[in-house]
């Protein structure tokens, strides 16, 4: 097999500085490229939403979740922008998209490997949920309580790694959707958020992993044929090396191993 050559252009010699931006143009872009689709998708749409907020072109008071405005006004894509928006960029922002990058690629990858279509339905389903739920308890964006349903989740089904938090604490991963509302509360923000988030992230590990398995209990969340016609593709390449569930780390807040290991 040829070598793949970033550098076609004559004028373009290796080592130079247009050429050493094409290639890391492209090793970019494979990079992107090889994050599973619904987390390329759900982290791609938050930071371009941010940024458009943070270059004028649309405002929050266009995202945020206002019921009546939905009902009368029609304005349906409100469901889906509070979902999108985690505030100016800053350190909340930063803190949030990294933990809704590294646990939503690592459930993708992990327990939802091969299974797209049932990710997307947990998508809708806890979307569904902290939609109804947001309604009584008056919240206008819920992305940061969608983060924490995710870290919730991948928590419950990975209860044997050990977590490390800022070089501070080590626990169990159960724990660590309240380390994080503990955190949180640290910095002076609200905790209904997170505790909408665990509530939602419970709900849903209940019903798909613990009912099933209880006597005369079964599944009730089942994917739509629709969704699973949509979304579920021929198994991946064999080589394909996915983001190890077993290590969050490569940040001091996530880093975990199993036990034993």
């Amino acid at each position: 097999m040829q070598p793949v050559s970033f550098c076609n252009d004559v004028s373009e010699r290796p080592g130079s500085c247009q050429c050493v931006s094409k290639m890391a143009y492209q090793t970019l872009q494979q990079e992107y490229l090889q994050i599973p689709v619904v987390t390329r998708a759900y982290t791609t749409a938050c930071v371009l939403t941010t940024a458009a907020v943070q270059l004028e072109i649309i405002t929050p008071f266009q995202l945020y979740f206002n019921p009546d405005l939905i009902l009368r006004n029609y304005q349906v894509w409100r469901l889906i922008t509070n979902f999108l928006f985690f505030g100016p960029v800053g350190f909340n922002f930063l803190f949030n998209m990294i933990f809704l990058y590294r646990y939503c690629r690592m459930l993708e990858e992990g327990s939802f490997r091969g299974r797209t279509a049932d990710f997307v339905f947990m998508f809708l389903f806890g979307g569904l949920l902290m939609t109804i739920f947001g309604m009584f308890v008056s919240l206008v964006f819920l992305g940061q309580a969608f983060t924490i349903m995710l870290v919730y989740i991948w928590s419950r089904r990975n209860p044997n790694i050990r977590m490390n938090f800022f070089g501070l604490l080590n626990f169990q991963a159960p724990f660590l959707p309240w380390v994080l509302m503990g955190f949180s509360l640290l910095l002076g923000n609200s905790i209904i958020v997170d505790l909408l988030g665990i509530a939602v992230g419970h709900v849903y590990y209940f019903l798909e992993d613990v009912f099933p398995n209880q006597p005369g209990g079964g599944r009730w969340l089942k994917t739509p044929s629709i969704i699973k016609m949509l979304f579920d593709t021929p198994e991946e390449d064999a080589n394909y090396n996915p983001l190890p569930e077993d290590r969050p780390g490569g940040f001091a807040w996530g880093e975990g191993q199993r036990l034993g290991g």
